[in-house]
């Protein structure tokens, strides 16, 4: 039976990842190589690139960080909020890990491993940036890329739905306040106006934009016509993405070079983190007497982070050149293996989790 499982995860993850997210880590290993080779033989444009902004707001990059951002956003339906009472328990585990335990255990976990355990092989000036940056990957859950876990684990799809609705709605309101405390706790100081107006421009204008062009879309054309602009979006949003880990691989390229275990050092809090929060969503889901095809999923968007807003918040509030913005960038490196671990998990302990007599399909 678990070999029947886990060779259908195989041809779901063939069949709902695209060639692109398959092999994202790998995409990110070759963007370092591009980005660090594009920036010591065309420095100029780098640097050119560096001094356009306006208001602390790189031009360039928010450009490419909208049109990652946006195509996500389209696929959001908030009227599917009306779910929420059919899974309250499923939602109510994984909004407490999402919120209220995900970002705090990866501060700590920062302050043991960066602060404490990595300090003396990491660069003094920069340790404090490095925490910042994951604590600001931790602040937001994933938008995008939870639909293909939840289909790789044969989630509820009303439950996804509904729970990236109201994580999205949730995060309008207290991503800023959440980074903010932990960066205060941690001895960070907080830009707390350049915080707020990275929220503005990455989350309340693109998640406006995205409900409107979606029922624009809608009324125009049905179903069919979102679902054609999304595929015609798709390979914009990743040109972006790749654009973008580029630029900032070109001007962390000299501290990559200088320290290539840096990379090494900040995946472990991310790691143990997504193992951590994951489990525990899986778990209490599981003591709630809630149906695997809910607590799969909840696990899954419970560890999972927006990497694009905490790419984008990073290099707003502390700059390319960051250690803030290199720790964001991590997160992006290690998301598709260690999701996709997660997921496997999730699939080979199906029938331990299914072993508890209270479980109930309705819960």
């Amino acid at each position: 039976m678990s070999m029947q499982r886990e060779t259908t995860a195989k041809e779901a993850s063939n069949k709902n990842m695209g060639f692109f997210e398959r092999y994202l880590t790998v995409w990110v290993f070759l963007c370092i190589i591009v980005g660090i080779a594009l920036a010591h033989v065309i420095t100029e444009p780098f640097q050119l690139i560096g001094r356009m902004e306006v208001a602390q707001v790189n031009l360039p990059v928010a450009i490419l960080i909208w049109l990652m951002i946006v195509p996500m956003l389209l696929k959001i339906d908030f009227a599917a909020m009306h779910h929420v009472k059919e899974h309250w328990k499923g939602v109510g585990v994984t909004l407490f890990v999402n919120w209220a335990v995900k970002p705090f255990s990866m501060a700590l976990l920062g302050w043991i491993f960066i602060r404490g355990i990595f300090a003396p092989y990491l660069p003094a000036e920069q340790i404090d940036s490095y925490i910042a940056g994951l604590i600001i990957l931790a602040a937001a859950p994933c938008t995008a890329m939870v639909f293909v876990w939840s289909e790789l684990s044969d989630g509820e799809p009303h439950f996804t739905l509904t729970q990236v609705a109201l994580n999205d709605t949730i995060m309008i309101f207290a991503f800023a306040p959440i980074v903010g405390l932990l960066l205060g706790l941690s001895a960070i100081s907080v830009p707390w106006a350049t915080l707020f107006l990275s929220v503005l421009l990455y989350i309340v204008i693109p998640v406006a934009f995205a409900q409107w062009w979606r029922r624009r879309l809608l009324a125009n054309g049905g179903e069919s016509h979102l679902q054609r602009v999304l595929k015609m979006m798709h390979p914009v949003s990743l040109g972006a993405l790749l654009a973008t880990l580029v630029l900032l691989f070109g001007f962390q390229g000299e501290q990559i070079l200088s320290q290539p275990l840096i990379i090494v050092m900040l995946a472990v809090p991310i790691l143990i983190q997504v193992y951590f929060n994951s489990s525990l969503a899986y778990l209490l889901n599981r003591s709630l007497g809630v149906a695997h095809c809910v607590a799969a999923p909840s696990a899954l968007i419970g560890a999972s982070n927006f990497f694009e807003l905490a790419v984008a918040t990073a290099i707003v509030l502390f700059g390319f050149n960051s250690g803030a913005a290199l720790a964001t960038v991590v997160g992006v490196l290690v998301e598709v293996p260690v999701m996709l671990s997660v997921v496997k998990i999730a699939n080979n302990t199906r029938d331990w989790y299914e072993r508890r007599a209270e479980i109930s399909i309705g819960s």
